[in-house]
């Protein structure tokens, strides 16, 4: 409680007072009993009463979230021209009063919820855009007197300035802004330049009549029901193309998968046919070269083809006919000890058939 209010309340405590002493002294009276020394209290407490309600009625204390405009009759234009400053201030008891604003933020929210915002309801703005479409917006205006404005605020407007200028006015640059742009450009590509432009306006408008815009917030945009219908139908086609663009998409990538493994599969082939074709020329190569070298060793040593020839005989060769031409090479190793070919009855060859004459 400030030093004002308290000077109030004990000068509303001395006239309850005076009131008091003035119901005794006429119940005294009226009884034939003394009231002098009663009189000269009331006249004292009167006094005292006096005083005080003139000294609250000149002192005012203001709030520092406050600034007060003073209506002087003393003064030929009838205010001071400059503001009430906080704390304790004097002012000239009956002839001059303080009206105080608030130089505080304070916000004016306008939304299509109920619940929200200073009017209950629908509050939200109407707007259609420079291709006609209606869209609803939901925002908020934060704002402030300027504390050296304040007497130019009481004014104009007195405590009438949201209701009949920050609300008409944000809700008509917002009106004015929107008709510039298209429906697709409010919502998606221009948002930021329309809002931009939407504070821009209103920041201007305020300052012009003693405001002072803190913030604007967008909160909202919402689309008649037919529009909405019909983006959402468009949202719909270009996911269904975009879908089918990626099934296109993961064909392709199918078919150079395909294309690229039959590609690794040929060029697998060729490099199999070329290592095979490589080692065949180095196998005939290295045949030729042990040919070359076996034709040598033969040149050089003919009774090596026989021994190769009789050590390719199978194990189980017990005898064998040669060429009466042939050396022989006796004993042979599959031949069983002491056995002489000499002994070994050849044997006897099957007698031929006589060949019939031909018939005459």
């Amino acid at each position: 409680m400030d030093i004002a209010s308290l000077l109030k309340g004990l000068a509303g405590l001395m006239w309850i007072g005076v009131i008091a002493l003035l119901v005794i002294v006429v119940l005294r009276a009226s009884r034939g009993q003394k009231v002098r020394g009663l009189s000269i209290s009331i006249l004292v407490v009167t006094i005292l009463a006096v005083l005080l309600t003139v000294v609250s009625a000149g002192l005012v204390f203001i709030r520092p979230e406050d600034r007060g405009v003073v209506l002087s009759a003393l003064s030929p234009k009838g205010y001071r021209e400059a503001p009430l400053q906080p704390g304790l201030r004097w002012i000239v008891p009956y002839f001059e009063q303080v009206v105080r604003y608030p130089i505080s933020r304070q916000t004016y929210t306008m939304s299509i919820a109920t619940s929200e915002g200073q009017i209950q309801g629908d509050d939200s703005i109407t707007a259609r855009t420079s291709d006609g479409q209606e869209i609803f917006l939901d925002a908020s205006v934060i704002y402030a007197i300027d504390p050296a404005k304040v007497i130019d605020v009481h004014i104009a407007w007195q405590n009438r300035y949201q209701d009949e200028l920050v609300r008409p006015l944000a809700r008509g640059v917002m009106r004015d802004v929107v008709s510039q742009f298209r429906v697709e450009e409010v919502v998606s590509t221009k948002r930021l330049e329309m809002t931009q432009q939407i504070s821009d306006g209103i920041k201007q408008n305020l300052a012009e009549n003693g405001l002072t815009m803190v913030g604007f917030i967008l909160r909202n945009i919402t689309f008649s029901p037919e529009y909405a219908a019909s983006v959402e139908q468009k949202q719909i086609a270009e996911q269904q193309a975009l879908q089918a663009g990626l099934v296109v998409e993961q064909r392709r990538q199918e078919a150079e998968q395909a294309r690229q493994v039959a590609n690794g599969q040929a060029d697998a082939v060729v490099i199999r046919a070329e290592g095979a074709a490589k080692a065949r020329v180095i196998e005939a190569q290295a045949e030729a070269q042990a040919l070359d070298l076996i034709a040598q060793a033969l040149k050089d040593k003919p009774e090596l083809l026989n021994y190769q020839y009789i050590t390719k005989l199978s194990p189980s060769i017990q005898a064998m006919l040669l060429p009466n031409n042939a050396p022989f090479l006796l004993p042979l190793p599959t031949l069983q000890p002491g056995t002489n070919l000499s002994t070994v009855e050849p044997t006897p060859l099957p007698t031929p058939l006589p060949t019939p004459l031909p018939t005459p």
